[in-house]
């Protein structure tokens, strides 16, 4: 409730509570769906997630060219079966950056869950190496731009009407590969179904300023977040970090 009066200060507190309870509707559909994944057979998988007109193509085209991709996203709609769908229909090999579990049993179930369709998955700290590695594959590289970043180092801004830090391995990493990056949106067309749309945000990382992606990318989850304000994973404490006055 704190998240979402801080992020809609216009809204009253009905609005509030209704955003609020068609959120929690979501999280259990979440967890439901998401544990479906283990069972759910790749014909219901597709017919329950789909790329919107035009959206494949846009990774077609970049997979034709020889062109691996950083793919950028949040925590929006059921981003799991996003990575399912992904590597049923697309040309990329799709790698997912994760925070490995400490616990082993939950660990194997989640790494087992996400790679059930032939996802990837490169632990954060391996990231740049592990790109690296496979950069003579065609290739998307996953990362989800909302999570909780150090304060030290990170890229800050406004977002949804807060001082938010912003990590910045995304850009850093767009531009030490040279791979263009693409912003997916999923958006929840009713329960049960959702339909991803993507752009690209920016063909050549090395062209842009300092903060230039990490700007770009956070206004586009933000007007998909508001835009749809129910499927936002608004549980976790994306504003835990106040930025320090030098």
């Amino acid at each position: 409730m704190e998240n979402l009066r801080n992020s809609f200060p216009d809204k009253s507190e009905k609005e509030i509570k209704r955003i609020c309870k068609d959120f929690y509707h979501y999280l259990c559909d979440l967890f439901l769906e998401t544990f479906k994944t283990l069972t759910i057979s790749k014909t219901t998988m597709l017919k329950h997630f789909y790329f919107a007109p035009g959206a494949q193509e846009v990774f077609d085209t970049l997979a034709d060219e020889k062109r691996s991709v950083v793919l950028v996203m949040g925590h929006l709609g059921n981003w799991e079966w996003a990575g399912n769908t992904f590597s049923l229909l697309c040309k990329h090999q799709l790698y997912v950056i994760y925070h490995p579990l400490s616990n082993k049993y939950f660990n194997k179930l989640i790494y087992d869950m996400r790679t059930r369709f032939g996802t990837g998955l490169i632990a954060m700290r391996e990231t740049f190496r592990e790109m690296v590695a496979k950069r003579n594959e065609v290739s998307a590289t996953a990362f989800i731009a909302d999570q909780t970043p150090s304060p030290e180092g990170a890229y800050w801004t406004t977002f949804l009407n807060q001082d938010t830090p912003v990590f910045t391995g995304t850009e850093r990493i767009a531009k030490k590969m040279e791979y263009p990056i693409v912003y997916a949106c999923i958006k929840r067309v009713k329960r049960g179904y959702y339909q991803i749309e993507a752009e690209v945000l920016c063909m050549n990382p090395k062209e842009t300023k300092d903060g230039e992606i990490s700007e770009m990318h956070t206004r586009r989850l933000e007007k998909d977040i508001i835009a749809q304000p129910e499927v936002w994973l608004w549980s976790h404490r994306r504003w835990k970090h106040k930025r320090k006055v030098a």
